[in-house]
């Protein structure tokens, strides 16, 4: 733009010369000049006039010159912009988005008209945003003049998209103060997936040879040798690194005795005469100990007249395989003698034996097993297991599978303490069995051997010891205990889910006399009738217990005050009405009954038998046989409690 303006003034000048001529021509009768002064001056004006309009019209067709290069160069720009199959953004120095392409808006799913209206702020994935106020930053400041890195944009529906960045800012030329910024943004997601994926597969990869600590070689001959994985030089005692380069050196490190077989597998591989190479043999540890190694190997790529430049493989330390296989050939002399050994122990020991082939077929039954089972070996023998062996669940009644394990579990077994076996005759017993899989060395699943014993007599004193532990011996109720355990649930699910309960203590009117009148006996009877008493008048989900000596506790599942309080007046009138005679002399007792709510906010298990244990002590207080209501430790919104009582 200063050709323009140097042209301007060089105008401005020469009219003004001309407009002095003129003036001075005009002015000359005053100066007095001559005739010859006043024609050059007339003559220097109008030439100073006629040269100012030429330049002028030069100036002119300049500047419609001018214009029109900018319109052919914004045409081309606009025309570049709209058609770019990569996204190009004009944005101003406060990241609001001037301008865009088609491209740069159908790649995060708006309209141009709609991502006209955001900054780029607004559209920038929020761990990235940083990223880019920094570049603006620098950009303001004139630390740098273009911009290049890439960051994750977000589409319209919020999904992140991968995008690499790359553009410069657009500067006044005179001053060089930043005006806006012109990006081009590349679609970059797919590219960024699949490094993702690449990188997510080699670390499995990686995790996957060390976690089963396979070492893993690479030859490369272009970069001069052999070069090991950690876990290959870690398994042979050496640092990595350490092994890497001559691509011979792992034959030196052989044992004697293997060397010769290994060359020769590694010979015939290198002139391409087998698909891969494999041998097994010993390599010699660091510290001098022998370690046997699984080499798998294969050339990946040789040259045009064969010969091997790239070949990758993979060492397993097999030392304990082939120490379990040496016991083995040493263990396989005796294996006759024990099978033998073990046929006459399965045949004299107590338990009950199944043994079964891969295909469920009885194998083998010692008398034990014939004995519960019902059924003689001979004919079992080749049956299927279910035609012999039939256990279900204690509980449920359903059918106990027997199945083949999973792929290379060898230690499983099934124990299962409450199975009944059921007998082709329907008669049952109470069974205790150890399933196990038979497996052989190649880890294939052979069969089962099921172990049972009779467990009929043990689970009827076990269930006998149960009830004992939880029920009171006299009068059959839940004992304290077992009681406390059944409160301290209710009190935590009342705090979890809401819902409310009662809880009831009674305790017997009278009672003292009628042990000291009829003795302990008469007690005992008197407690049975009052046990039975309080059940009968109570539903068949509330919850009774004997506390101890003559008190009892009742749990009124999902009940409110109201209903309770008619359930302690039919405890208090059943046990009135018990007409209680003992050698001939009738006794008559009652009962007074203290009630707590169970319920969120009520406090422990503790607590609330305090506050009803003080409740029945107001209850005798007020005449005995009668209910009293402890007051709310904390009363429900709009609900004023108070205790509450009801005469006998």
């Amino acid at each position: 733009m200063k050709a323009p303006r140097t042209s301007e003034r060089a105008v401005l000048v020469l009219m003004t010369a001309g407009i002095v001529a003129v003036a001075a021509s005009i002015l000359s009768p005053s100066f007095q000049l001559s005739a010859e002064a006043l024609r050059l001056c007339l003559q220097l004006s109008i030439a100073a006039i006629g040269a100012s309009l030429f330049l002028f019209a030069l100036f002119i067709r300049r500047i419609a010159d001018d214009h029109r290069q900018i319109a052919e160069s914004e045409q081309r720009f606009r025309r570049a912009m709209e058609d770019s199959a990569i996204g190009v953004a004009i944005v101003g120095l406060d990241g609001r988005i001037v301008q865009t392409n088609p491209a740069f808006a159908t790649m995060l799913g708006y309209s141009r008209a709609e991502i006209e209206t955001l900054t780029f702020f607004q559209i920038t994935h929020p761990d990235d945003q940083q990223l880019g106020r920094e570049t603006m930053v620098a950009l303001k400041e004139g630390k740098i003049d273009s911009f290049h890195f890439e960051k994750r944009y977000l589409k319209k529906d919020g999904t992140p998209v991968w995008a690499q960045l790359a553009g410069s800012v657009i500067r006044e030329e005179e001053t060089g103060r930043p005006l806006y910024l012109v990006s081009q943004i590349e679609d970059i997601d797919a590219r960024k997936q699949a490094e993702a994926r690449i990188a997510e597969a080699e670390t499995r990869w990686n995790f996957a040879l060390t976690s089963a600590g396979q070492g893993v070689w690479s030859l490369d001959m272009r970069k001069g040798g052999t070069t090991y994985s950690e876990t290959w030089v870690r398994m042979l005692g050496y640092d990595d690194g350490e092994l890497d380069g001559d691509p011979d050196r792992w034959l030196t490190m052989i044992h004697p005795d293997d060397r010769e077989r290994v060359a020769e597998a590694d010979r015939a591989h290198l002139a391409d005469e087998t698909a891969f190479f494999e041998a097994e043999f010993r390599m010699r540890h660091k510290d001098g100990h022998w370690v046997w190694i699984l080499d798998r190997g294969k050339a990946i790529e040789r040259d045009g007249e064969g010969r091997l430049i790239r070949a990758i493989g993979s060492l397993t330390d097999i030392t304990e395989r082939k120490e379990a296989e040496e016991r083995l050939k040493v263990s396989a002399a005796m294996l006759a003698d024990e099978k033998e050994r073990l046929r006459v122990t399965l045949q004299s020991i107590g338990d009950a034996v199944i043994c079964t082939d891969a295909a469920n077929r009885i194998t083998f039954m010692n008398p034990v097993a014939e004995k519960l089972t019902g059924v003689a070996a001979g004919e079992a023998l080749g049956k299927a297991l279910s035609h012999v062996y039939w256990a279900v669940d204690e509980e449920t009644g359903q059918r106990i599978g027997l199945t083949r394990p999973s792929a290379g579990d060898r230690q499983h077994c099934d124990q299962n303490t409450r199975a009944v076996l059921v007998r082709r005759d329907d008669t049952r017993c109470s069974i205790r069995q150890v399933v196990s899989p038979i497996m052989n060395d190649r880890n294939e699943f052979c069969g089962l051997v099921i172990v049972f014993q009779d467990f009929t007599d043990a689970r009827a004193l076990q269930r006998q010891l149960a009830h004992a532990a939880a029920h009171d011996a006299l009068t059959g109720l839940a004992n304290r205990s077992s009681f406390m355990r059944t409160m301290e649930k209710l009190v935590d699910q009342c705090r979890l889910n809401g819902g409310e309960h009662q809880f009831m203590f009674v305790d017997l009117d009278h009672f003292k006399a009628v042990n000291d009148t009829g003795g302990h006996a008469a007690g005992d009877a008197l407690l049975k009738r009052v046990a039975d008493a309080i059940r009968n008048v109570l539903g068949p989900e509330d919850i009774v217990a004997r506390l101890g000596g003559d008190e009892f506790a009742v749990i009124l599942k999902a009940s409110a005050a109201a209903p309770a309080l008619i359930a302690a007046r039919s405890v208090i009138d059943a046990i009135r009405n018990l007409n209680f005679s003992w050698d001939g002399r009738p006794h008559s007792i009652g009962a007074s009954i203290g009630l707590a709510a169970i319920r969120a906010g009520c406090g422990e298990v503790d607590e609330i038998i305090a506050r009803a244990d003080a409740a029945c002590y107001a209850a005798k207080a007020a005449g005995r046989g009668c209910v009293s209501a402890a007051p709310d430790q904390g009363p429900k919104e709009g609900v004023t409690s108070l205790p509450l009582a009801a005469a006998s």
